[in-house]
């Protein structure tokens, strides 16, 4: 059986020759048109989802740049200015009925005082046991908080007579404190926000601060104002007001230029931020600055 097999399928190709040879034109062109046919479809099915992806890419584009936070951008109105001492190495600044209260800092010359701020003269001074750096300052009801750098120690003041009071523990470094009225608010120079209780400094929450969507780091001195925190940033020449809720910046504030000429001579970074609830205007200095101003946040 295998032999007839062979046999038949011998004398069929060889019966048919002339046929095979004739269509063979035709059967390539065949292919040919069904190749181009297939590859034509996979382009047009590649560049379709080619620019369904592109479409996609540049709705998702536009979806983030319109979800990105907006920072309203303001400038500071300088109304006047007052002298400030050239001794004080500022970290801390609160303002509390007519009064100035402000923290100096650095080892052996870190001091408490009060000011008048009609004229910048410093009318009480306390100094700090030469190993502790003063830093930020908080007034809540009669006590003065003021941190530590490195100590991880925070010391209370009595509002009147500045003599020292009960101390609190915490861990990490202290910088800027500022008290919103139902918590203290710090920062430890990252870009985060720790809440406390006023009256046993334990630590309730936190907040990371974001400008932009990015970290802000380097928090500096504060100040509570209206539910919001208005906060230095370390060797920046700007201000941030922060909702603390959330932690985004919804200001920036350009603090450039307040110092000029001779008066640049020794003094060091934007530091100190005080608010006048009556007035409504905000007094703000530096480390060894020899002023202070009198301002306004605007557009």
């Amino acid at each position: 059986m295998g032999r007839t097999r062979h046999t038949k399928g011998t004398k069929k190709r060889a019966a048919t020759p002339a046929r095979t040879t004739a269509s063979r034109p035709l059967r390539v062109w065949l292919v040919a048109a069904i190749a181009i046919a297939v590859v034509g479809g996979v382009w047009m099915l590649r560049s379709a989802s080619t620019s369904q992806a592109s479409s996609a890419n540049a709705g998702s584009a536009v979806l983030e740049a319109e979800s990105q936070p907006v920072v309203r951008s303001l400038r500071v109105e300088v109304l006047r200015e007052l002298s400030h001492e050239r001794d004080a190495y500022t970290q801390g600044l609160v303002w509390w009925n007519g009064q100035l209260f402000e923290s100096a800092g650095r080892y052996g010359e870190s001091t408490l005082r009060r000011l008048d701020p009609q004229t910048g003269r410093v009318e009480q001074r306390i100094d700090v046991s030469a190993e502790y750096f003063g830093e930020g300052l908080a007034l809540v009801d009669r006590r003065l908080i003021m941190l530590t750098w490195t100590a991880e120690r925070a010391f209370t003041y009595d509002r009147d007579s500045f003599e020292l009071g009960e101390s609190f523990r915490y861990r990490g470094e202290g910088w800027g404190l500022c008290y919103d009225g139902r918590r203290l608010v710090m920062s430890d120079g990252s870009d985060r926000l720790t809440f406390r209780d006023p009256d046993t400094f334990e630590p309730i929450g936190e907040q990371r601060v974001r400008l932009r969507g990015q970290p802000l780091r380097d928090l500096n001195e504060l100040e509570c104002v209206d539910g919001a925190v208005y906060a230095n940033v370390w060797e920046e020449d700007f201000l941030v007001r922060i909702d603390p809720e959330t932690g985004r910046v919804t200001h920036y504030i350009d603090a450039t230029g307040l110092l000029q000429g001779e008066d640049r001579i020794g003094a060091e970074v934007l530091n100190g931020i005080a608010y006048d609830p009556t007035a409504e205007t905000f007094y703000i200095t530096g480390k060894w600055w020899p002023k202070m101003f009198e301002v306004r946040f605007v557009d």
